[in-house]
């Protein structure tokens, strides 16, 4: 396959689905590792993709020229404010399991989103630093005494309260963490998956700062629609659910790897 064949079947995939993994790069495209590599750097050279740790993800359109917070466009996906009250008992007890894998005085990233938020109740006395781009969980940590919070620069994204960083840089403070706590539109066999193909760019950026992976959905979330691929199952530490998950999914999860927690 020649190198113009294979950098448009890079793009191709790209488009499909926001995130394509290594792993998926080689079983789709013919060439070796290193030729693979050289294609991905000449189109990221171009401004084409942006390369992460595990495989690439696209570049909006409308954003590769670096636009200003007041031109941004929304987010796609449910705004928060209608999201927060969706199954509100089940993410509340996904919050507090979620809160029991925290130990005191660690540092920890906490993406946005209307389950991870009802983790913040139970971290008081913890004394964690916490990384995160939502300003829900800022205003809910903020009062906690010993809690120390970081935030990534970006705009900020009304529909769901997070900053996200659209302007080609990385946009986080130098900071590693050995959890990770996410939340996820939809998660199937081909993973964790998102509405919007600029958050899979952001929580990306923090998959690449873990050492864990805690994914945090209620039972919903597995008949969800498709969305652009943040992760493969295989990078998936932990998901903490609740009891309407069917059997099959929990099969299903288990042999993929995951450390299942069901909460409430």
């Amino acid at each position: 396959m020649h190198a113009s064949q294979r950098q448009a079947l890079i793009l191709q995939l790209l488009g499909e689905r926001g995130f394509v993994s290594f792993r998926d790069l080689e079983v789709q495209i013919s060439g070796s590792q290193a030729t693979i590599r050289r294609d991905l750097e000449r189109l990221a050279q171009q401004g084409k993709l942006v390369r992460l740790r595990g495989g690439i993800t696209a570049i909006a359109q409308d954003m590769e020229a670096g636009p200003s917070p007041a031109t941004l466009p929304p987010l796609a996906g449910v705004p928060f404010h209608e999201n927060v009250s969706r199954n509100r008992q089940q993410k509340e007890a996904i919050g507090k399991a979620a809160a029991n894998l925290c130990s005191p005085g660690e540092g920890v990233m906490i993406d946005g989103g209307s389950t991870t938020l009802q983790m913040c109740p139970h971290l008081a006395g913890l004394n964690l630093q916490v990384l995160t781009n939502s300003l829900h969980i800022v205003a809910a940590l903020i009062g906690q005494q010993g809690t120390r919070i970081l935030v990534p620069s970006g705009a900020v994204f009304p529909e769901q309260n997070i900053i996200l960083s659209v302007f080609g840089d990385d946009g986080m403070p130098r900071f590693h963490a050995p959890k990770l706590f996410m939340g996820a539109a939809s998660v199937g066999p081909q993973g964790l998956m998102q509405a919007d193909v600029v958050l899979v760019a952001g929580e990306r950026r923090f998959i690449e700062r873990a050492d864990t992976i805690i994914i945090m959905v209620d039972s919903t979330k597995f008949d969800g629609p498709s969305g652009n691929v943040v992760c493969a199952l295989d990078e998936v530490d932990t998901i903490i659910t609740d009891a309407g998950l069917s059997d099959a999914t929990a099969q299903m999860l288990e042999r993929a790897g995951v450390n299942l927690i069901v909460a409430g």
